[in-house]
């Protein structure tokens, strides 16, 4: 991955970070301000396999909230899970390197995955979820040991 993409990825966690814990810009206490800092500095000295886990674990955080935003009938917050986890299958797409042969095998599972996240919103099956939240968890665990492997 080149630099450029890295501080990319780097940003766009970080945006998401902020958005989960939904810190309001008026009315921070020193606390807050403190996690803020420790956030980012934790995402700034991330490795890229670290990165890459947490985009996998954000996809599926973001996959069991719109599941249980369905299951609630909250249809808002189901819709902006919906969105962010095609933000994440987008950016992994986009930042694949294809000069290896796996690239091509990872960029048609993330149009699989996709298309199912197209299915999901359009239908509102949580039978959707249930199909897709396994394969994306397999997924992050293979590179989770392909990144221990690479470490050793």
């Amino acid at each position: 991955m080149c630099r450029h993409v890295y501080d990319q990825a780097r940003r766009l966690v970080w945006s998401w970070t902020l958005s989960v814990y939904e810190i309001q810009k008026k009315g921070k206490n020193m606390y807050q301000r403190g996690y803020e800092q420790y956030k980012m500095q934790s995402v700034n000295t991330m490795t890229r396999g670290e990165m890459l886990l947490l985009l996998y674990d954000e996809l599926i955080k973001r996959l069991t909230r719109a599941q249980i935003a369905l299951e609630d009938k909250n249809y808002d917050l189901f819709d902006r899970s919906v969105q962010r986890s095609r933000e994440i299958v987008r950016y992994l797409d986009d930042t694949l390197n294809m000069e290896y042969h796996i690239s091509y095998e990872l960029r048609r599972m993330y149009e699989f995955f996709l298309f199912e996240l197209s299915r999901l919103q359009a239908g509102r099956n949580a039978a959707v979820v249930d199909e897709l939240k396994p394969l994306v968890a397999d997924l992050r665990d293979a590179f989770k040991e392909a990144s221990k492997s690479a470490a050793v």
